[in-house]
């Protein structure tokens, strides 16, 4: 008798149907929507969803086992009145679920491949500005007798460096005459310019203006030397008297980033400012504590002034100074 009911009871079993699981919603902001049921309304949130199903009926076959599908997407989401919509910067609304007007069923884009829905695919263009450095510094070169320049050894090598940097400065002026249309007295007019008003923002210890003015290696030089002078001087005064004593070109060079191409390149001309300066330096009770704003020194600077050749709307900054 029991023998029978057990028989019963197996065949009851095996005609029944089989349960299968639910399938994963295909549509993954309703999965996430119903796991942010518990919260409130007018709440903003903002964070990580994953969503992994079993994708092992898939891929059973090819791979020999099942292996679990995950997917992650970094979405905004803004639940108000109990409705939740995704939120993207700049992105365009998310295609209808719903069939077209033709009546082709629409398929919403997969997160699988890595770009979340909405997104814009943006290109990146990395532009050098500045090299960071100055080439070849300018130093005194030790004079050298006629004599000795005809009859030795060291004179005729010395000769030739000598020709060999002179070269240098005709070639580098040459190419930022014929794509500038550079002129000397232009030139040393709008770097005068430059000078007085870097000085003055100095004086000042506007950082911020000076950026404008500076590469960025040499922007945080002169932070470092204003954080120095104002642990030592609460406030300076600096006039520098026009016009200047002389300007004159020290070194031109050139800089090249394509060995094909000679106008992909930066241009570091080397000036030689004697200017006349006032200068006073007070302390925190206002009392001076060095200079004499009533008379004038004579200064000597050489500064280095970059601009590029490719660059469009590219000008002159000061990229370095040279103290001898």
């Amino acid at each position: 008798m029991s023998l029978a009911r057990l028989g019963q009871s197996l065949v009851r079993r095996l005609h029944r149907p089989v349960q299968l699981p639910p399938a994963p919603p295909t549509d993954h902001h309703a999965a996430v929507s119903r796991s942010l049921a518990p919260i409130h309304a007018n709440t903003s949130v903002r964070g990580i969803s994953s969503l992994t199903c079993n994708g092992g009926g898939l891929i059973a076959g090819k791979f020999g086992g099942p292996s679990p599908l995950h997917a992650v997407q970094v979405m905004e989401l803004v639940v108000h009145l109990n409705h939740a919509r995704q939120m993207s910067s700049g992105a365009a609304a998310p295609a209808p679920s719903g069939p077209t007007p033709s009546g082709a069923p629409v398929t919403p884009p997969s997160v699988s491949k890595g770009v979340p829905i909405g997104a814009k695919k943006v290109g990146l263009k990395v532009v050098m500005m500045s090299p960071g450095f100055v080439y070849e510094p300018y130093c005194v070169r030790e004079p050298i007798s006629f004599w000795k320049r005809l009859f030795t050894r060291s004179g005729w090598t010395r000769t030739k460096e000598d020709a060999m940097l002179e070269m240098k400065n005709a070639f580098a002026v040459s190419r930022l005459r014929k794509k500038t249309g550079y002129t000397k007295n232009q030139f040393y007019d709008q770097a005068f310019n430059i000078y007085k008003e870097v000085n003055k923002l100095m004086a000042q210890g506007d950082t911020s203006s000076l950026r404008k003015a500076l590469t960025d290696s040499m922007h945080s030089t002169v932070k470092n030397e204003i954080k120095r002078r104002e642990s030592k001087w609460k406030s300076v005064h600096l006039e520098i008297v026009e016009p200047a004593v002389s300007i004159r070109t020290l070194r031109a060079r050139m800089i090249g980033i394509d060995k094909n191409d000679h106008d992909k390149a930066f241009i570091q001309l080397t000036l030689e400012f004697v200017t006349k300066q006032k200068f006073e330096a007070y302390n925190s009770k206002g009392e001076v504590v060095s200079g004499d704003k009533s008379k004038e020194v004579l200064v000597k600077d050489i500064w280095v002034f970059e601009r590029s050749l490719f660059h469009p709307g590219a000008y002159w900054r000061v990229c370095g100074r040279i103290t001898l």
